[in-house]
């Protein structure tokens, strides 16, 4: 190995390389092309950046001038390809190597200076790095060796077009390394086209997946999935986490959630900036944030370090997308849990995925309030803090609080003080209860009571809904007051409490008016209530049973139409003319009138009456080739029948002026005045109508 990267390693803590980067930097593939499949999480980008580095640096340990770039790392996102950069950097610093970036979102002029300074490696994302090759601010004459990581996430991107470009410009002498967590036919055909006897790499098999990550579906009621998820934060109290969602919407609702809860949470999807999605992540490296909540767009090749937690709060939508979440997890020999939030609803969905992705994981309740509080006082207990050294300060003010209080209350104290900084936990339900249905309330007996009629039914439009406060306004009683309403088709019927009576009746006077055309009067007994017809879509009478519907075996037979309603003939109107069957011709063209034979040449239409008496003109109508009624007089100034003009533009039809105008054209400057937008009418007398180009 070169010496500048043995020593970047070491200084990182790499004692011992991973298995990925142990095959791809084997002396006998320094000039092969390659084509690797590994896990998420095994250390792929320091395994290509040693992959390259005989390539680049030969036999030399320093990088020389950055003329042009000499490695091109294409990523998927802006999220791995700033990642692979700073990988990069760090593993390249002592060889003196200009890393430079070109992603999406950020800003294209100091792309385009940094690239015109000099860069020996430039990683970006596909869209952007073709616009600098179109542009001509990334010269690829010089490249030795291409890097696609992340192949199949490219291509199910739909970046397919865009990575045939730039490799069909990289000169033809370079290496190409493609990293794929799978290889699928696509992958393969690609390599195909781009690669020369590319060398296969598979390091998944040779040890066990998923082996530092634990899986663990955590059943919850239906109603109680989002209160679990505090709950499982509260539990394992990761150092950080992230929060996984479907749609940037319940992304939006978690994260205001979270913090209203007061946990340190940020939040990362499509429709923040490359900035905000910068922000949101280092908050998240520094310590500043310890929870993220995210959709599928962190869940390719984001690198947290430290990250033990990840919640599927929404389950995902196929296995590739449960690895490279929980690849977020687990990373370089670390243990992390995945947890993956699952409804009743959403079991059966579940148990498939995990399935499918040969995943065994441990189906668990999730932690209620006692667990939480027993974990704790766990973590209390296992502090550290114990066992650290009191300075002077610290014990002369524990020797006060001993003098004041007891150990007992003072112990008590501090453990509320250690609870009162944490988020309360959710109290959950029984995972297999189902939510309760609200029992309807069953109307006490409304007691003795009174009937009144209105004057308004349904053929006047009357409803209840406006009823109700209108005798409630005007006759000065409550809606617990009046019992049954009844409209009918000319009248209403009102149902008031016995109590309530004499107060309505004081209110409403001696003329029973609630207002304008509708009074009020007080009947002796309950009303016979109108007898609906079957089928009348309003139900049974109130307290009653349906009206039977007949014998359907005894009804009469349905008569016939033809013999019963006969359809009527078309009576042509006295100003209709009469119409005429049309021959058709054996050129395909219908000929009218009575003595049109098949063949013949002729296309009439019956002569018709104007209002003045006199006959329109027999010539053919219907010939586009010559149209009398734009010929010579009036037909030039565009008149039809009688004197109203064609067009608002005296006559004038439209079409391109020949030749200079011979006016000024009137009115204001800018106006759209006839002499701007009309012509003079065509040779020939065809005058159609045509815009100007």
């Amino acid at each position: 190995m070169i010496a500048p990267l043995q020593d970047a390693l070491s200084e990182r803590g790499y004692d011992t390389l991973t298995d990925v980067q142990q095959a791809v930097s084997a002396p006998e593939l320094v000039d092969k092309d390659l084509l690797v499949s590994a896990q998420t999480g095994s250390g792929k980008t320091v395994g290509f950046g040693l992959a390259i580095a005989p390539t680049l640096l030969g036999d030399a340990e320093h990088m020389g001038r950055a003329d042009a770039p000499v490695a091109l790392v294409i990523a998927p996102t802006r999220e791995l390809a700033l990642q692979v950069k700073r990988e990069l950097t760090w593993l390249y610093g002592k060889a003196g190597a200009w890393i430079a970036s070109c992603v999406g979102g950020m800003d294209m002029r100091d792309e385009r200076r940094n690239l015109a300074r000099g860069a020996h490696i430039v990683v970006g994302t596909p869209g952007r790095l073709r616009d600098h090759i179109e542009r001509g601010s990334l010269i690829m004459d010089q490249l030795k060796a291409v890097v696609l990581d992340e192949a199949d996430e490219m291509l199910d991107l739909g970046f397919r077009e865009d990575l045939e470009f730039m490799l069909g410009e990289a000169p033809e002498d370079r290496r190409t390394l493609m990293f794929s967590a799978t290889v699928s036919p696509m992958i393969a055909k690609l390599a195909q086209n781009f690669q020369k006897d590319a060398e296969r790499i598979s390091t998944i098999s040779n040890k066990q997946q998923h082996s530092d990550i634990t899986y663990q579906a955590v059943r919850v009621a239906q109603q109680d999935g989002e209160h679990a998820i505090i709950n499982i934060l509260r539990y394992h109290e990761a150092e950080k986490a992230i929060v996984f969602a479907n749609t940037r919407a319940a992304v939006n609702r978690l994260t205001a959630r979270f913090s209203n809860r007061g946990f340190a949470v940020v939040s990362l999807s499509g429709e923040l900036s490359q900035n905000e999605r910068t922000h949101a992540l280092q908050a998240m490296r520094d310590g500043r944030a310890r929870i993220c909540v995210a959709t599928d767009v962190a869940a390719r090749g984001i690198d947290l370090p430290k990250l033990e937690l990840v919640i599927h709060a929404e389950l995902p939508t196929n296995t590739e997308a449960l690895l490279h979440r929980s690849g977020r997890t687990g990373r370089a020999g670390q243990k992390g849990i995945s947890a993956m939030v699952v409804t009743p609803r959403n079991a059966k969905k579940a148990e498939r995925l995990l399935k499918w992705a040969k995943i065994k994981a441990e189906w668990v309740d999730a932690p209620s309030a006692e667990d939480i509080y027993r974990k704790d006082e766990e973590r209390l207990l296992a502090d550290p803090i114990w066992s650290e050294e009191i300075t002077e300060e610290q014990q002369a003010f524990a020797g006060q609080l001993l003098e004041q209080h007891s150990p007992e209350t003072i112990a008590a104290a501090y453990f509320k003080l250690y609870q009162a900084r944490k988020s309360a936990p959710e109290e959950l339900a029984d995972p297999d209860s189902r939510p309760e249905r609200k029992e309807r309330k069953e109307r006490a007996p409304f007691g003795p009571s009174t009937w009144f009629s209105l004057s308004v039914g349904r053929n006047d439009r009357a409803e209840a809904r406006w009823l109700l406060p209108l005798i409630c306004r005007v006759g000065g009683i409550t809606k617990e007051a009046i019992g049954a309403i009844r409209v009918q088709n000319n009248e209403t019927f009102v149902e008031i409490a016995k109590d309530a009576v004499p107060g309505f009746i004081d209110e409403i006077g001696d003329g029973g008016e609630l207002q304008d055309d509708v009074t009020v009067t007080k009947l002796d007994k309950a009303p016979e209530l109108e007898r609906r017809p079957a089928g009348g879509g309003r139900g049974p009478k109130p307290g009653g049973k349906r009206p039977p519907r007949g014998d359907f075996d005894n009804r009469p037979a349905r008569p016939k139409r033809d013999e019963d309603r006969p359809r009527k003939a078309h009576k042509p109107r006295d100003d209709e003319p009469k119409r005429e069957k049309p021959v058709i011709k054996k050129s395909g063209k219908a000929v009218w009138g009575s003595d049109a034979q098949e063949g013949e040449a002729k296309f009439k239409k019956p002569r018709e009456r104007q209002e003045d008496g006199s006959e329109r003109s027999d010539k053919p109508f219907g010939d586009r080739k010559s149209k009398p009624h734009r010929k010579g007089g009036d037909g030039a100034k565009g008149k039809r029948d009688g004197d109203k003009p064609r067009h608002k533009s005296d006559g004038k039809s439209f079409g391109k002026p020949k030749g200079k105008p011979t006016g000024k054209p009137k009115g204001k400057p800018g106006a759209a005045s006839a002499s701007k937008r009309l012509g003079p009418p065509r040779k020939g007398g065809d005058a159609r109508p045509t815009r100007r180009k």
